[in-house]
């Protein structure tokens, strides 16, 4: 498998696989989120990222966000700046549970490390008991927790 910046022509794909991640387990999206607009934003942006097969298949993406609510919650260590958010890990249903989402985190924080961040954090919602175990094999910290967006999440950063 490899990593790499996502094109606009697999934005369509991507969309497909955060729309059909809505209703499983620990995943708090809609309909409404993420939709295409904010998809093309972190395309746009240079944010966003796919893992695929060596035959092409995208089987995960995952974006930088730029959420100033977020970046404003009061939990995040002051040490690392500067730092950004990932957000709208994703991983084909068929591809769950073979360190896809571990593949992804430790790229996408690579690519942060190659940008000049120092430090990387994340919301992740507490009944998302896959993610909780890829972030804790990751050495994550869980620094706090908040509501935001109707949902109640854990906050997670680590330095890079």
């Amino acid at each position: 498998m490899y990593f790499q910046k996502a094109t606009i022509e697999e934005v369509n794909e991507i969309s497909m696989l955060y729309h059909a991640a809505i209703g499983t387990d620990g995943c708090t999206w809609s309909l409404d989120y993420p939709n295409a607009e904010i998809t093309r934003g972190d395309l746009e942006r240079g944010d966003l990222f796919c893992m695929k097969t060596e035959s092409g298949e995208i089987v995960g993406a995952i974006s930088v966000d730029d959420d100033k609510e977020v970046e404003a919650l009061p939990c995040w260590s002051v040490h690392w700046k500067p730092v950004a958010e990932l957000s709208r890990l994703v991983v084909k249903e068929n591809y769950r549970n073979q360190s896809v989402a571990r593949k992804l985190l430790s790229c996408a924080m690579e690519e942060l490390r190659k940008r000049g961040y120092k430090g990387v954090h994340f919301l992740v919602s507490p009944g998302n008991e896959r993610a909780l175990r890829s972030y804790a094999k990751l050495e994550f910290t869980n620094c706090g927790e908040c509501d935001l967006y109707d949902h109640h999440w854990f906050c997670y950063e680590k330095q890079l």
